[in-house]
């Protein structure tokens, strides 16, 4: 995880999704064309949470998360996304 110098307000949390899969697990390859935005990844920042309701993931967590959910950033050649932890659906 790079060290950035960014920290994320109230319940937000600021992920890293991992790479979309390139094969199948029987072996097919998947064309660039037909791979789906990869819906896991690693909370690289979080929040505080808010007054009522401090958060429950931690940064170095690995989160599921809606396929749709956040908001995409591009920091340092990288690409994070930025949610609210309601938008997170498990932590595995």
């Amino acid at each position: 995880m790079a060290n950035l110098n960014i920290k994320p307000l109230a319940d937000r949390v600021l992920i890293e999704p991992l790479a979309a899969e390139t094969t199948t697990s029987s072996g097919i390859i998947i064309p660039d064309t037909a791979k789906e935005k990869p819906q896991k990844g690693t909370v690289v920042a979080a929040g505080p949470g808010t007054k009522d309701e401090p958060l429950t993931v931690k940064v170095g967590d690995t989160v599921l998360y809606g396929k749709y959910a956040g908001t995409e950033l591009k920091l340092d050649g990288n690409d994070y996304l930025m949610m609210r932890e309601s938008d997170i659906l498990a932590i595995v």
